[in-house]
């Protein structure tokens, strides 16, 4: 429910943008898309239903012409690179990683290529030369060398530092509880989340809010509070939700 006491936070920091004659911006990303699944229609109804962009980070060596035909006829979704196969290559002991550095900077880059290649080709109207690594981390050594495959941005997880060797369009607030119960999070620590970044942003910073979310993971809990944060963001005067392509106008 969108009028319960969990949301008042937010609606409190709204309506203090829109007393100021500002507007709080809104993006949202969604991982690990591959084919047309169940999950995935929910998303695509609820986003379309609300009027909100998605850009999907697609996996390029799983996906194919299925999930091509079937955003066809979708007009606010956008398709990134998500790395090559989601495959981790980090050691026993390292943190998830697909783009490491145990393997040779010319193997990762080649397959990064490959990808951004067969992505460009199966969704030529709503491809984003945007990379999103898998698990939101990426050798550093590697970056440098992503504009020379074609890459205009790179999206992770995080405040965007404004000195990196690449334009960030990063996500802020993941609704997915990784390490408990790979669920929905609670709704009044995700709404307190959204109100500390707004607050953030309305002290001077001008990064959009980056939301994140799983489709394929999501329970009950996750689906009912995309659902409500939709509804009451939608619905406030001092809320904007952009698409990814506007926003990569606006920082490459």
């Amino acid at each position: 429910m969108t009028d319960g006491i969990a949301w008042d936070p937010l609606h409190r920091e709204l309506d203090r943008w829109q007393a100021a004659g500002r507007v709080a911006r809104f993006w949202l990303r969604d991982d690990d898309a591959v084919e047309p699944t169940q999950p995935l229609e929910t998303l695509l109804a609820l986003t379309g239903e609300s009027g909100v962009p998605l850009m999907l980070a697609v996996i390029p060596g799983l996906t194919g012409e299925a999930l091509a035909v079937r955003l066809g006829e979708e007009t606010s979704v956008a398709v990134a690179v998500h790395g090559w196969s989601h495959t981790n290559h980090a050691g026993p002991q390292g943190k998830k990683q697909e783009l490491a550095g145990e393997r040779p900077a010319d193997v990762v880059l080649g397959e990064l290529g490959e990808g951004f290649r067969l992505l460009q080709r199966l969704h030529p109207a709503r491809f984003l030369p945007v990379l999103v690594p898998p698990w939101n981390r990426i050798d550093a050594a590697l970056i440098p060398a992503l504009p020379a495959l074609g890459f205009a941005a790179l999206s992770v997880y995080g405040r965007a530092k404004q000195d990196g060797p690449m334009p960030l369009l990063n996500t802020h607030v993941d609704i997915i509880d990784w390490h408990g119960t790979r669920g929905g999070r609670g709704e009044a620590e995700l709404v307190a989340e959204l109100v500390a970044e707004l607050a953030d942003r309305f002290a001077g910073s001008d990064e959009p809010v980056g939301v994140l979310t799983h489709h394929l993971v999501h329970d009950v809990a996750a689906w009912d509070f995309l659902s409500a944060l939709f509804a009451v963001t939608t619905r406030h005067p001092a809320v904007c939700w952009s698409s990814a392509s506007e926003l990569l106008e606006h920082i490459a």
